[in-house]
């Protein structure tokens, strides 16, 4: 079995986020849902759990924080180039989300943006010029 990540967000309302995280260009699983719960994928490793509040409190005695106030994670994706950065944001904005909650990353190889959802969690999404980070990262020749 190949690893996998599963990131378990509570939500407010389950039928708003599972729009959202359609229009971003996650798909929906149906493997895995009932009222209460909808997996969403990412790519063939990643996925998204979308859980009711109710369900989240039943997996961790601790309290959901609310994330529109507080920062809990911030997770991010990679995709294949600048336009797709710049196109998943704009996705996010029409379906309801949030710009850009935190300050855009142009590092010349490397550019990312990002989103909050409704429930105010927040995603980034990068794209990364692999041959050109690397021969950033090089070490100047002593």
């Amino acid at each position: 079995m190949s690893k996998m990540i599963f990131v378990n967000l509570p939500v407010a309302d389950l039928a708003r986020s599972i729009a959202f995280y359609e229009a971003v260009g996650f798909v929906r699983d149906d493997r895995f849902c009932d009222g209460t719960a909808q997996m969403m994928t990412w790519s063939g490793n990643i996925h998204i759990m979308l859980l009711t509040h109710e369900k989240f409190a039943s997996f961790t005695p601790k309290a959901i924080v609310d994330a529109q106030a507080s920062a809990q994670a911030f997770f991010a994706l990679s995709v294949d180039s600048r336009a797709e950065v710049d196109a998943i944001v704009e996705r996010a904005v029409a379906a309801g989300g949030t710009a850009d909650p935190s300050p855009v990353d142009e590092m010349g190889f490397m550019y990312g943006r990002g989103y909050e959802d409704p429930d105010g969690h927040m995603t980034g999404i990068n794209w990364m010029d692999m041959a050109a980070m690397t021969a950033a990262m090089q070490p100047e020749p002593a």
